[in-house]
C-alpha cells in the first residue's frame, strides 16, 4: 500500500491507517464519522499527499465535516493529532504562503504514532523512506489541490446534516431530489384475502376443497390449504403548510410526492383548512406535481387550525376507512390557533382509528426545545413516536420509525 511521509525525519504514515486513526479519534470526540468516510479520506490522501499542514487540514475537513457546528470539535482533534507533526517552520518566511487553515499553528509535539495506535493498536515498528519526487512532480505541485479534494466528497453528503431552514435555493433543490428518493414503507397486516399454500402452518380452505371435490364427483381426493395474504398498511400524511412551517414546506412536499408516487400513500395538507393532494402529487414529474399541489391549497402560509383540520380529516376520510389501521404521519410544529382541549379531543378520535401515529416536528431539534406549545403538549400523549425532521438525516431516521411495528402488549404471543 502506498505510503506518504508527513515530513522529513518523521515516520511515513500509511494513507489508510491515517484515515482510520483520525476518523476514530473524531468519533471518540463525539463527531459522527462512518467507515465510508474513512475510506473516502484514504482515497483523498492518495490524490493530495499531506506534505504540509494546510492540504492535510482541508482534505480531512472537506471529507469528514458535514456541518458548521462540527468545526470546533474537528479543529481541536486535528490540532491535538497533527500540530507538531507538520512543522509550520517549513513554510515560514515564504511570502506566497497562504494564511493558516484551522486553529492557530503551534509547535506542541504530537507524534504521529498516536494516530496509528487508533488504527492497529500499536506504534509503527519501522520508519519509511521519504518518497522522492517523480519526473512530473514540478508540474503537479502547481495543480489546484483543493479542487481535487472537493471531487472526492459528494456535495449531497454535506447537506445531510444541514437544517432545511438554512439551505440556499440551490441546496434546497438538491435536498428535494434526495428526499424524493427516501424509501417509505409501513408494517404489514393480514388481509382478508387468502392465497393457496402448502400444508405447513396453513389452514384448511373448505371453499377451495369443496370446489375441487366437485370436479371428482364429490370425492375430496385432495385437501386445499390457504393462508391470509400479508399487505402493507396504508400510509397517510398530514402536512402543516402554515406560515410557521414555511422554511420546511417545500422539502416536506417533496417527501409527500415521493411517498404518493412510490408507496401509494395518501397526502393531505392543512393550514386554515384541509386539502387532499393525493391526486396532484401522484404525477411522476415532481415539478408538475409540486406546482399542482401548491395551486390546490389556497390557504398556503396562513394560520394553523390544527383541531379543525383533524376533525375534517376524521369526519370526511378517516372514519370511512382511510385512517382505520393506517400509519398516520403528522408533519407540524404543533403551533395552533385552536384551544388545546379541542386538539386533544380530535387526537383521541384519531388514536382510536389509527394503527400508529408518528409526529414529525422540525422544532424538536432545538437544544432547549420542550413540547410546551398548547397543541403539541396535548397531542404528544396520543403519538407512538415523536421525531425531528429538520434535515435529511432526521427524515431518514423518521422513515425507519414509520416502518417500525407497534409493540405488542406484554404476555401476548408473537
Amino acid at each position: 500500500m502506498t505510503e506518504y511521509a508527513l515530513r522529513d525525519g518523521l515516520p511515513g504514515v500509511d494513507a489508510a491507517a491515517l484515515a482510520v486513526g483520525f476518523s476514530t479519534a473524531l468519533r471518540r470526540a463525539g463527531l459522527p464519522s462512518s467507515p465510508d468516510r474513512a475510506a473516502w479520506l484514504a482515497r483523498a490522501l492518495r490524490i493530495v499527499p499531506p506534505t504540509a499542514r494546510e492540504p492535510l487540514y482541508w482534505t480531512c475537513r472537506v471529507v469528514l465535516v458535514s456541518s458548521r457546528e462540527q468545526l470546533p470539535v474537528f479543529d481541536a482533534v486535528f490540532s491535538a493529532a497533527f500540530d507538531g507533526t507538520l512543522d509550520p517552520a517549513d513554510t515560514r518566511g515564504d511570502s506566497n504562503r497562504p494564511s493558516a487553515a484551522g486553529p492557530e499553528e503551534h509547535a506542541r509535539p504530537a507524534p504521529s504514532e498516536r494516530l496509528l495506535a487508533h488504527a492497529d493498536g500499536h506504534a509503527p515498528a519501522s520508519r519509511a523512506h521519504v518518497a522522492s519526487p517523480g519526473a512530473g512532480s514540478a508540474d503537479e505541485s502547481n495543480a489546484p489541490e483543493r479542487e481535487a479534494i472537493l471531487a472526492m466528497a459528494s456535495a449531497d453528503e454535506h447537506l445531510h446534516e444541514k437544517s432545511f431552514a438554512e439551505l440556499t435555493p440551490e441546496e434546497a433543490a438538491q435536498v428535494q431530489r434526495l428526499v424524493r428518493r427516501i424509501v417509505l414503507a409501513t408494517p404489514e397486516r393480514q388481509s382478508r384475502r387468502t392465497r393457496q399454500r402448502a400444508h405447513g402452518g396453513a389452514k384448511l380452505d373448505l371453499r377451495r376443497t369443496i370446489r375441487a371435490a366437485r370436479r371428482t364427483g364429490g370425492d375430496a381426493s385432495s385437501l386445499v390449504y390457504a393462508r391470509r395474504r400479508p399487505r402493507p398498511r396504508r400510509l397517510v400524511f398530514l402536512c402543516d403548510v402554515s406560515g410557521s412551517m414555511e422554511p420546511y414546506t417545500q422539502v416536506y412536499l417533496s417527501l409527500l410526492q415521493g411517498a404518493v408516487s412510490g408507496a401509494q400513500a395518501e397526502a393531505f395538507v392543512f393550514s386554515t383548512r384541509l386539502t387532499r393532494l393525493t391526486r396532484q402529487l401522484s404525477y411522476r414529474n415532481p415539478d408538475k406535481a409540486l406546482a399542482l399541489g401548491a395551486a390546490a391549497a389556497p390557504d398556503w402560509a396562513g394560520g394553523t387550525r390544527l383541531a379543525e383540520s383533524l376533525r375534517r380529516f376524521i369526519d370526511g376520510h378517516g372514519r370511512r376507512g382511510l385512517a382505520r389501521g393506517a400509519v398516520i404521519v403528522v408533519l407540524s410544529d404543533g403551533w395552533a390557533q385552536d384551544a388545546p382541549e379541542l386538539v386533544e379531543a380530535q387526537m383521541a378520535r384519531l388514536r382510536r382509528l389509527a394503527y400508529r401515529i408518528v409526529w414529525i416536528n422540525p422544532r424538536k431539534a432545538g437544544i432547549d426545545y420542550q413540547p410546551l406549545v398548547g397543541g403539541m403538549a396535548v397531542a404528544l400523549p396520543y403519538c407512538d413516536a415523536f421525531v425531528s425532521g429538520h434535515n435529511y438525516a432526521a427524515l431518514s431516521e423518521a422513515a425507519a420509525v414509520i416502518r417500525a411495528d407497534r409493540p405488542r402488549p406484554a404476555g401476548k404471543p408473537q
